[in-house]
């Protein structure tokens, strides 16, 4: 009886040989692999191998289908199935093996696939992997035509490695189900170790118990040939009583060809199929055509907060938002305003923010129904006011860890994946543009901490603040109003960031980067000014990286995300 069957379906892969090669180099165990070939021949042609199996069909099956018949024909105790464009750890098979209890999914970490670089015969550049080129580039990626250099000529330099730097152990889906990546999954508490649970997973890779496949039902072949792997394993393990687990002490490495051309899809896709896959998946686990031992909103609380889910999406699948707020005491925000913002951007800011799902304390100066509860202070706007909204709604929330949330700044949901990895430390989300509100100008640097991009231990910032409202009464009460104003911009608004002897203690910060940039809507009520020039700089250092772009060039926005600018 083997160990381990490697199902691997393949149609027009041109690296199916390197990924077959690779497993049987890299395996420790009683390890097999079973090729499908769906549908085309392998080129280049597989060698003859006593721990090969190959099925080949003249007309395509379809990927479910395949991994069907790959696991039809293995006997082994587990089975693994991976993209015909993968590589792998050594020894993955043993150390999946080792922690996989008989109801696992198990997922090893996930890394992009460098394959292969461009060179260029005449000049000799090289740069990463993409289509067929038709001129030189500058090395690295992405950076343009090379214009000292007119060769037409150039060839592929296999690298053949995972890239250090795209490491994946987290992922999820949306309230349609839609896959998608998870990176602040990992600094939840509980996940520190070499296991972790994860909501989903990509799909190109998954190792289980040969029985357990059986029992979840295998790969539903009537979904159609492609789509909502992940999604369909992932809920259906969940869902039945199992667990989904990533293994942190293996991984694999997935080659993405998303740039079209001759390095895309290998064969033509009908995006119908991904269309019915999800109709599928929501027949299975929203409209409940899958009988499990959970419902969806079960899974939904379980990993509550969740990007791209919200209250009224998990009240939609029967979910209790009580529920999922006492399960989600880790992370919570603050939101404080002065009630005199433009009704489009505040009702587009905070949109945003409950697309987060994280609780909110909310703190103005009149009272509204923004958030979980709402703090009003009968005060005029100013610095000691904003100072005391801060402190009253972090002492009215319960959660571990806190977002400072302002009502003119919009936040990607991928602001809120991050967790303070020190509960000492201040830490600034510096991936912030500035945008002009009237002419959707932007513009941005490479350290830019403010205090809208914070997420602290709620503790520590309890304390802080509690202090600098002390501290501001007190030079107030001494000096008045006029002078307290000169020294309040010495005393600095963003805990950590500087040793002047005016701070209010001696905390430290660092910056951190969402996979997505926030916009901070820049517009005439704004407390401080804004300088969108770096001659109006004094000290140039907070110059650095400066960048200046338009708001319908910004990373992870769609047009209908900044349409409340009415630009044009």
């Amino acid at each position: 009886m083997r160990d381990l069957s490697v199902i691997i379906t393949a149609r027009n892969e041109e690296f199916l040989k390197r990924t077959v090669d690779d497993v049987l180099n890299k395996r420790r165990a009683n390890t097999e692999v079973i090729v499908i070939l769906d549908g085309a021949p392998d080129n280049p042609k597989l060698d003859d191998h006593k721990d090969v199996t190959i099925l080949s069909h003249h007309e395509s099956v379809g990927q479910r289908a395949a991994i069907n018949e790959g696991v039809n024909l293995s006997s082994a105790k587990f089975i693994m199935k991976l993209d015909a464009h993968c590589i792998l750890d050594e020894g993955f098979d043993v150390k999946l093996m080792k922690d996989c209890e008989y109801n696992w999914t198990v997922i090893p970490a996930q890394f992009n696939l460098h394959s292969f670089n461009w060179k260029c015969k005449e000049c000799g550049n090289e740069w990463y992997q993409g289509p067929t080129p038709t001129h030189c580039q500058k090395p690295g990626e992405g950076k343009g035509r090379n214009m000292d250099c007119k060769s037409k000529e150039f060839e592929r330099k296999m690298v053949w490695k995972p890239r250090p730097g795209r490491k994946t152990v987290g992922w999820r889906f949306d309230s349609n189900l839609k896959f998608g990546y998870w990176g602040g999954l990992k600094h939840r508490p509980g996940n520190e170790g070499h296991l972790m649970d994860t909501l989903s997973f990509l799909g190109a890779c998954f190792f289980m118990h040969r029985d357990w496949y059986w029992e979840l039902g295998g790969s539903e072949e009537s979904w159609g040939s492609w789509g909502q792997q992940g999604t369909e394993i992932s809920c259906k393990t969940w869902l039945s009583g199992g667990r989904l687990v990533t293994n942190k002490n293996t991984w694999f490495a997935h080659l993405f060809r998303t740039q079209g051309g001759d390095f895309g899809f290998p064969y033509k896709q009908d995006n119908n199929q991904v269309k019915n896959a999800r109709n599928k998946s929501r027949e299975f686990f929203v409209d409940g055509k899958w009988k499990s031992k959970h419902k969806l909103s079960w899974l939904i609380e379980k990993f509550w907060p969740i990007p791209g889910w919200d209250e009224k999406d998990l009240i939609a699948i029967g979910g209790s938002v009580m529920k999922s707020k006492t399960q989600s005491k880790e992370k919570g925000g603050i939101f404080y305003t002065d009630n005199q913002l433009n009704l489009r951007i505040a009702h587009k800011a905070q949109s945003a923010i409950k697309k987060s799902g994280i609780p909110i304390v909310s703190s103005s100066l009149k009272p509204m129904s923004f958030g979980d509860k709402n703090i009003v202070l009968d005060r005029k706007r100013g610095y000691l006011t904003m100072f005391k909204q801060i402190l009253a709604a972090l002492e009215a929330l319960e959660t571990k860890y806190v977002f400072f949330l302002e009502h003119d700044v919009i936040y990607h949901p991928s602001h809120f994946d991050f967790t303070p990895p020190k509960d000492e430390v201040w830490y600034y989300n510096v991936n912030m543009w500035k945008v002009n509100a009237e002419t959707g100008a932007c513009v941005r640097t490479d350290d830019c901490k403010q205090v809208s991009g914070i997420c602290v231990n709620r503790e520590t910032a309890v304390k802080h603040y509690q202090k600098r409202v002390a501290m501001t009464e007190d030079r107030i009460r001494k000096h008045g109003d006029h002078e307290f104003n000169k020294w309040v911009r010495k005393m600095g608004f963003e805990p950590g960031t500087h040793r002047r002897p005016e701070r209010v203690d001696d905390s430290t910060a660092k910056g951190w980067v969402s996979k997505y940039p926030n916009m901070d809507i820049r517009h005439s009520s704004n407390l401080t000014s804004t300088r969108w020039s770096p001659e109006q700089f004094v000290n140039k250092k907070y110059t650095k990286g400066w960048t200046v772009s338009d708001i319908t060039k910004m990373e992870g926005w769609k047009t209908e995300d900044f349409d409340f600018l009415k630009l044009g």
